[in-house]
């Protein structure tokens, strides 16, 4: 197999020298005449036998290896008029045919664009109905539509995705059921890296929608794609160069009812061609500064010997938090002739997230049993804290600050060799980093307190009945310091050559290589401050605090109370000796921090060959090779760095792939994919720590350097058909085989004989008869995941009357159902009826839209059913997130031709984030944010 890899290439690249000297090559772009913006995904047919092609995202297209002679070139694009040119191709030349398509009104009962009246959803439909897989496109006019500020608000319309929310904000994507860290998401094809600590997940919540021309969800993978996307692969596709000048500028503010704080939102884009049109160059940027909050009570369940579940720790939670986004964006592409391009890129991502947090905490909650019925709690007893959570002052605020950064920087080729042999590259370094400089926490805490439960347990609460929580003394003030940085290198080269084993039929292959260099470090400090002057800080009312008095959202009782002020924690002198002693705290940070290094090299071979008219195929496969080295610590009794462990190791995956496509008429397409897939584990799991924390507490914490990728093989079946006025119905199948899955596995009763980690300090640190908890991340077993999504969308305008005729639908529906094995209990026992965690069960999107020429307004609903989130040892302690129902309005009006004003609502329904603990009645958290509202202008020259 690794032989057919690299020596058929060259075979065959020997063998084209000839045939490319008696051929040549049509090529040219497809653009809209009146706003001078390419046009990707239109069709092109020369009239020799069954010969086509796709424009690309920019507009740009080619023939190859073109018979001497004249032909008719005919192009169709959904939305647009067809046209028809004339071409006389030479042998070895290169003729340049450029299409302007003209939108007009309705013609012979054919709905056309009027104006700009759907022109992004008419882009996104041509590129997916041309797509070879199975994939969604949205376009930057289509999220323009939505009230969408981020690129993950703008993904939960698609079918089959849901999103994971953030203070709000959609940030980890699920792609058909199946988690953030089975999905990749890229940037012009590249692996965007993660500026999270322990994980590959990509913060959608970090990139603005305004930096974005194109989304491709890619649910099914063709050879020339990274197979680490089981799920599937979102490709973010940054703005091409236009055609000519282009100039967009976007202002509006808000306001966050919640903490009745304002929202302010600014972008631009520049663009224009110079050098009669040879250098090419468009500039994008955005800020948005979002000053809110949410609030949130949170809960953790236990369950005593007589089965009586109660809560054991529970929290009243205020956050204050403002987030700060500033991005820029540039991409220059010189036109070197005819046959040879060069783009280069860059993208700057900035975000600081600032965020006071005050929790009131009921903890080491311990039941009263009545002396009659010694089974029946009659009270409960508990520890009671109040924490703030903040940072230094000056750039911190006296907040908790976390910034991360993305940046991305690319050079890319496009080379016609000939007239027989196409050839892209592309080299680009990308980071991400994640710091946080200075993070403050000050706890004041009670011995045991008496405490009572209102018995709710959707909104469980304690209340203190005996206890001066005024006199809470003072417990610590720590700080921390984050850091953690992602890195990664990648090139790769790409060859298309003509191959068609069927005369008169359309064929390709394409073979190439890739690099990944990746390198991931955390390295975290933590330190304690013991007061010289203890009686300054003895109690809560010795220090300057800050009270809430009113109640959270949840209910009249939820008051977050009395806190330490931010201010007197961001102005504490904690580098004073004379004022604090400082002690490290290595339990905080020893077992977090690692060294990760990553090497993948890949090659592909992938063939395309249309078997007639409407029928073909795409056979192939990737070679994957992945090599691993990971440091980790080694930690006894929480605090003691007995050294570290690295670990070195490498597997290779041959990822096999057939799809195909049937088209029997032009507007309905049937897609159908047999692939293969893997995702690697997290960064952090992988790592050999090790730490062992006796006492009490008896814990044991390990990663897993052994663990294995998870495979995947993977059937889908999709049906569409498009309609000429802008708009398609589709349904398809899927099912996918995982091997392999990665889940959490927690053992309440670890003994010696099954302790089988080296331990440098002695043979086994647990002495026999004692039991401790262990914990680690593990391979389960297989996992069947199958499910069908449907979906609709069009402008009614086969209804009477002009009214009607503005009146769009756009819904999609998506069911997902899996069954887990290999997960096992404590005792060492399968579990049965275990979901993949993840796997959202239904998923539903709606929306109902009317525009004319001037006004747009649209209502969205997005949906997600409950579903596992995380697996314990047995399934009191299964994590569920709740179902989400989100309602949005927005909508625009065009002043002039180039001027609109818009108004956006989102989350209409105060939808909270929302966990369960076991059964949906146990609340372990409920977070509320209430609506947000939007105003703002838009410029388009």
């Amino acid at each position: 197999m690794k032989f057919v890899f690299f020596i058929l290439p060259l075979a065959l690249l020997i063998s084209l020298t000839a045939f490319a000297q008696q051929n040549g090559v049509i090529s040219g772009r497809v653009i809209d005449g009146s706003t001078r913006l390419s046009l990707p995904g239109a069709t092109l047919r020369i009239n020799i036998g069954n010969r086509y092609t796709v424009s690309s995202q920019t507009g740009e297209y080619e023939f190859l290896g073109v018979p001497s002679g004249t032909y008719e070139i005919s192009i169709n694009y959904l939305g647009y008029p067809p046209q028809t040119r004339t071409v006389t191709v030479t042998a070895a030349g290169n003729v340049r045919v450029d299409f302007q398509l003209e939108p007009g009104d309705t013609q012979l009962g054919e709905v056309v664009i009027i104006g700009d009246r759907l022109r992004g959803q008419a882009s996104a439909i041509n590129q997916q109905k041309n797509n070879v897989n199975i994939s969604n496109v949205i376009s930057s006019d289509q999220v323009g539509r939505f009230p969408d500020a981020n690129i993950g608000d703008a993904l939960k319309r698609v079918p089959g995705i849901a999103m994971q929310n953030d203070q709000g904000e959609a940030r980890d994507i699920i792609i058909r059921g199946l988690a953030p860290e089975l999905n990749s998401v890229t940037l012009n094809g590249d692996r965007i890296p993660s500026a999270e600590g322990d994980n590959r997940r990509v913060q959608m919540d970090l990139i603005p929608a305004d930096m974005i021309q194109t989304i491709v969800v890619n649910k099914t993978l063709t050879p020339d794609m990274d197979a680490d996307a089981i799920g599937g692969s979102v490709d973010l596709i940054t703005r091409a160069s236009p055609n000519g000048q282009r100039i967009s500028a976007t202002l509006s503010g808000g306001y966050n009812p919640i903490r009745e704080k304002p929202l302010y939102t600014g972008g631009f884009v520049y663009g224009n061609r110079f050098a009669n049109d040879a250098i090419g160059i468009v500039l994008s940027g955005s800020y948005n500064n979002n000053d809110y909050g949410s609030d949130n009570i949170e809960a953790t369940w236990t369950q005593d010997s007589h089965g009586n579940a109660y809560v054991r720790q529970q929290d009243i939670r205020r956050y204050d938090v403002q987030r700060v986004r500033r991005s820029m964006s540039g991409t220059f592409d010189f036109r070197l002739g005819e046959n040879h391009t060069l783009t280069a890129g860059a993208m700057y991502n900035w975000r600081d997230d600032l965020e006071n947090r005050f929790r009131f905490r009921v903890d080491n909650v311990a039941p009263i049993y009545s002396e009659s019925n010694p089974s029946a709690i009659t009270g409960y007893t508990g520890r009671v804290g109040r924490e703030l959570k903040g940072g230094a002052a000056g750039r911190n605020k006296n907040r908790r600050l976390e910034t991360q950064q993305v940046q991305n920087y690319s050079l890319r080729g496009d080379h016609l060799l000939g007239s027989a042999l196409d050839m892209d590259w592309a080299a680009s370094y990308s980071t991400a980093s994640e710091k946080k400089p200075n993070e403050r926490y000050a706890l004041f805490r009670s011995g045991e307190f008496s405490v009572s439960s209102n018995g709710d347990s959707y909104f469980p609460l304690y209340t203190v009945t005996a206890g001066d929580q005024m006199g809470l003394g003072f417990n610590e003030i720590t700080e921390g310091h984050g850091f953690t940085r992602e890195t990664e290198f990648g090139a790769k080269i790409n060859f298309r050559v003509p191959l068609s084993v069927i005369d008169n039929q359309k064929g390709r292959l394409r073979f190439g290589g890739r690099i990944r260099l990746k390198t991931k470090v955390r390295d975290n400090l933590a330190f304690e401050y013991e007061p010289i002057n203890e009686s300054a800080f003895a109690t809560l009312r010795d220090v300057q605090t800050v009270n809430f008095a009113t109640p959270l959202l949840i209910g009249d009782g939820f008051v977050p109370g009395l806190f330490a002020a931010p201010q007197f924690l961001g102005g504490l002198r904690l580098d004073d000796a004379s004022q604090f002693e400082e002690e490290a705290i290595p339990d905080d940070y020893l077992m977090e921090n690692y060294d990760a290094r990553e090497s993948i090299y890949a090659g592909y071979i992938r063939w395309d060959q249309d078997l007639g008219n409407q029928f073909s195929v795409i056979v192939g496969a990737r070679l994957e090779h992945t090599g691993l080295e990971y440091t980790g610590n080694i930690i006894e009794d929480e605090e003691d760095l007995l050294g570290s462990r690295t670990i070195r190791n490498s597997y290779t995956n041959i990822f096999p792939n057939l799809t195909f496509n049937y088209k029997p008429t032009e507007s309905f397409v049937m897609r159908g994919a047999f692939t293969t897939a893997l995702a690697r584990p997290n960064y952090y799991a992988l790592a050999p720590y090790l730490s062992v924390i006796p006492g009490s507490d008896a814990e044991i914490h390990a990663g897993n350097p052994d663990l294995n990728a998870t495979l995947s093989y993977n059937g889908d079946l999709m049906a569409e058909n498009y309609f000429k006025s802008i708009g398609l119905v589709s349904g398809g199948v899927f099912y996918k085989r995982l091997t392999d899955f990665i889940y959490t596995f927690v053992d309440q009763q670890y003994t010696a004989d099954k302790f089988v980690i080296d331990f440098p300090s002695e043979n086994n640190p647990i002495a026999p008869g004692e039991t401790w908890q262990f914990t680690q991340i593990r391979n389960g077993g297989t996992v069947d995941l199958y499910g069908f999504e449907v979906a609709f969308q069009r402008q009614l305008d086969f209804l009477p009357g002009k009214f009607f005729r503005g009146l769009g639908i756009y819904a999609n529906y998506t069911f997902v159902a899996s069954n887990a094995t290999g997960v096992t209990d404590e005792d060492g026992n399968e579990r049965e009826g275990i979901h993949l965690p993840g796997t959202a069960p239904h998923m539903l999107n709606g929306s109902l839209s009317w525009e004319n020429n001037r006004l747009s307004v649209r209502t969205s609903a997005h949906y997600t059913a409950a579903y596992l989130d995380e697996l314990a040892a047995t399934s009191f302690d299964d994590a569920y997130y709740d179902e989400q129902f989100f309602l949005d309005v927005n909508a625009s009006y065009k002043v002039q031709r180039n001027l609109r004003i818009f108004a956006e609502a989102n989350n209409l329904t105060n939808q909270p984030l929302r966990y369960y603990q076991g059964f949906r009645s146990r609340t372990m958290q409920a977070e509320y944010y209430r609506p947000r509202f939007n105003l703002g202008v838009k410029l388009d020259l």
